[in-house]
């Protein structure tokens, strides 16, 4: 890999996703900066050669790139309006990992552009499991050039790149993305409620569901990644999702209530449908 271009990458959000990410780029053979809120969250990379810093603005005037993967949108516009952009360097990049509002989305670009700084979307889909493995899926917004420069950084932890357009167009593959997995869901949960109507085992007939055409990844995440320890955490943000999706609907004037709605009931009977598999 050539990372010439993108020699110092800094990290911030180094959570359930955000730590293997953060490792991966490291291991890629980038200059990894870190910088978290709570002490306890730089232990796992204490025996890393990474530059830990003491505040945004120190890590912000060290490095080239900065990738942010942090729960809100409100948190992303803070970081960036108050210490990345007054430290950052003219002509640095800034990659936000966390799914949000497409039109947010674009403000930060616009508010970076003013800066001579490119913001990029670049959520992403796999949860831990694929940042750890290294196969995360990267919905990206941003210019041609910037998403190309950016390409090196983003490859440390993803197999699939994909650009679909200007600013704002990864949040919302982002959100498209999420709200069919939800409407799948709600799909499974009213299959597993007939079959339990009829009879049949919900367990066995998932693993035969599994195999024959009616496959999907929703069914592969059951008891994978949507476990009985994860499903309240997982349901709760997909319904937080839905919810970003319904007011990113609203802004481009289209009526998507009923999806929503639907969608919604998927995230709302995750918990019921690993309980009947359980």
């Amino acid at each position: 890999m050539n990372n010439a271009t993108i020699a110092k990458v800094g990290f911030i959000g180094l959570g359930d996703q955000g730590l293997p990410i953060a490792i991966a780029i490291m291991e890629a053979g980038f200059d990894l900066h870190v910088w978290a809120r709570r002490q306890h969250s730089l232990k796992p990379l204490s025996d890393t050669p990474c530059v830990t810093h003491d505040s945004v603005a120190s890590l912000a005037s060290a490095v080239d790139t900065v990738i942010l993967c942090v729960s809100t949108d409100d948190v992303v516009h803070q970081l960036l309006r108050e210490d990345l952009l007054p430290n950052l360097r003219t002509g640095a990049t800034v990659i936000n990992h966390g799914t949000g509002s497409p039109g947010k989305a674009r403000q930060l670009h616009r508010l970076g552009q003013a800066s001579g700084v490119s913001v990029i979307d670049a959520p992403v889909s796999g949860g831990r499991p694929g940042a750890e493995s290294r196969k995360l899926t990267m919905f990206v917004g941003g210019s041609h050039g910037s998403v190309d420069s950016a390409t090196p950084v983003l490859q440390a932890c993803a197999n699939n790149i994909v650009r679909l357009g200007g600013p704002g167009t990864g949040q919302m593959a982002k959100l498209l993305n999420n709200t069919l997995l939800a409407l799948n869901q709600a799909a499974i949960a009213d299959v597993l409620e007939l079959a339990t109507l009829i009879g049949l085992s919900p367990g066995t007939l998932m693993e035969a569901l599994r195999l024959g055409s009616a496959d999907s990844r929703a069914l592969q995440l059951l008891n994978t990644m949507v476990t009985p320890d994860t499903v309240d955490h997982l349901a709760s943000v997909e319904a937080l999702d839905m919810e970003i999706f319904k007011d990113a609907m609203s802004e481009e004037h289209i009526d998507a209530d009923a999806m929503t709605d639907r969608a919604l009931s998927g995230a709302r009977h995750l918990p019921d449908v690993m309980e009947r598999l359980t």
